[in-house]
């Protein structure tokens, strides 16, 4: 019989690989519901220091003495069946739950549930939602898979009454989940070290929609062919939203200002029902923000209200996200980490003052570089200027079969003026040399590439600039 996190009130709860995006969250909802939280990762990071200024107890390495304790040990997806902490759980009969479990768990008792799906902007979406609910007198529960000043971090704890959660597809983690109301962004190859193909992905996020009650809605972006199927497929009430005229939730006289802010008129059913203007970037913008408004209005916001908590949304950390300028040159790190996003990002760049275009990739796991690489070979052509750095291997070991130099060659041979910067201290020296006032630099991944970010401006104007 499965554990449930309900019987481990007050108690100690030991998570492997505490720092990811998703369960660094759950630590804090965790500790924010009084229980007791240890962790261990492979790697420091910034979630970590956060997480132990909060009180959970983080050491590095996975070591099989600090489960010893523990009442319940939560572990992600990415943690192998021979981790060596999970092994000793099982001799010491310590009851196990995996991350996606755990989210599903703290899910159950909330009048309405939602996930937030799809192979790109799931966090954005999902904060935008959390805005629009705050803004409009609600108190809802939210997780994030990163940091949102707007809520104090990447979790929220509010009332029964409604819970936003990101609902993530690796490794169809999702089908744990159990919503009312799910969204649906897009559905796009990725992942393709669990899925076998776009087919069986297809068929995942259509599981996902079965899941809810008959009384539920799927949210859809009725612009994406495969959303469109799965929403025809749907066995409840659904409701779509995109640019084009034939969506249930419209924006009407859309207009993109001079660096890429959206601003347009809200359509819903064919009535003009609220104006958006966004802080924030990209035509992709505005794919979220309807979305959260066709969410919020959902579970009883006024659209009027919603609209204008949108207009003072700023982005989650690590999501178009200025950090700095350092000789004249302005710092930018992006989480994209698959070439739409990527390419997307790179759009939005284009648009800011510059003079040189520089982007610094991060290709992150193998299996997404092999499966998705002739993508990647032109998706930072917006650049005047492309470093690549090693690849992020996070719970992968190396194949033998695929290095950056393989991506830097193949985009070298298609014309792309690209460069081989294996560790970020190489990134930076080839930036200092060559960038000059005025540019901007723009970093992409998933992994820790926004520690080169850091790094670059902790070491500050170079001399005699």
């Amino acid at each position: 019989m499965m554990a449930h996190i309900r019987d481990f009130a007050g108690k100690r709860v030991h998570m492997i690989g505490i720092g990811g995006s998703s369960m660094s969250g759950l630590a804090e909802l965790l500790m924010k519901r009084g229980y007791r939280v240890s962790g261990t990762d492979r790697d420091e990071g910034y979630m970590l220091d956060i997480l132990r200024r909060e009180g959970a107890q983080v050491t590095i390495g996975h070591n099989p003495d600090a489960v010893n304790g523990a009442d319940l040990v939560v572990y992600t997806a990415a943690i192998p069946p021979d981790n060596p902490e999970l092994a000793r759980a099982a001799e010491l009969g310590i009851p196990t739950l995996t991350r996606a479990e755990l989210l599903g768990q703290l899910m159950q008792g909330h009048e309405q549930a939602v996930g937030v799906c799809g192979a790109h902007g799931k966090t954005t979406a999902s904060a935008m939602l959390a805005q629009a609910l705050t803004g409009s007198g609600f108190d809802p529960t939210v997780h994030l898979g990163g940091r949102f000043d707007a809520i104090g971090g990447s979790t929220r704890l509010g009332d029964e009454r409604v819970f936003v959660a990101e609902a993530c597809e690796f490794n169809a983690s999702f089908l744990q989940l159990r919503p009312t109301i799910a969204v649906v962004l897009n559905i796009d190859a990725d992942h393709l070290d669990y899925y076998r193909d776009i087919e069986h992905i297809q068929e995942t996020f259509e599981e996902f929609s079965s899941l809810l009650p008959p009384d539920g809605t799927v949210i859809g972006n009725g612009d994406d062919p495969r959303v469109r199927q799965l929403m025809d497929r749907a066995r409840c009430r659904t409701v779509s939203f995109g640019l084009n005229d034939n969506n249930d939730w419209r924006p009407d006289g859309l207009i993109l200002d001079e660096r890429g802010r959206p601003r347009f008129g809200v359509i819903h059913n064919g009535e003009r029902v609220a104006s958006v203007s966004l802080a924030v970037y990209g035509e992709f913008s505005v794919y979220n923000a309807l979305a959260a408004l066709a969410a919020a209005v959902e579970l009883g916001a006024e659209p009027e209200r919603a609209a204008a908590a949108l207009n003072a949304f700023q982005p989650v950390h690590r999501r178009f996200e200025i950090t700095g300028t350092v000789d004249g040159v302005t710092l930018v790190h992006d989480y994209g980490h698959n070439p739409p996003e990527m390419r997307g990002a790179m759009r939005v760049a284009a648009m800011q003052p510059h003079n040189h275009l520089w982007a610094v990739m991060q290709p992150h796991t193998y299996s997404r570089l092999k499966s998705l690489f002739a993508d990647y070979i032109h998706c930072c052509d917006e650049a005047n200027t492309i470093l690549v750095t090693d690849i992020f291997a996070a719970r992968e070991v190396d194949p033998g079969d695929i290095h950056a130099t393989t991506l830097v060659d193949a985009m070298r041979k298609d014309g792309v003026d690209a460069v081989y910067t294996p560790t970020f201290d190489d990134a930076e020296r080839y930036l200092r040399e060559h960038w000059a006032a005025g540019d901007l630099v723009l970093t992409m991944g998933c992994g820790n590439i926004n520690l080169l970010n850091a790094q670059i401006q902790a070491h500050g104007d170079s001399p005699g600039r």
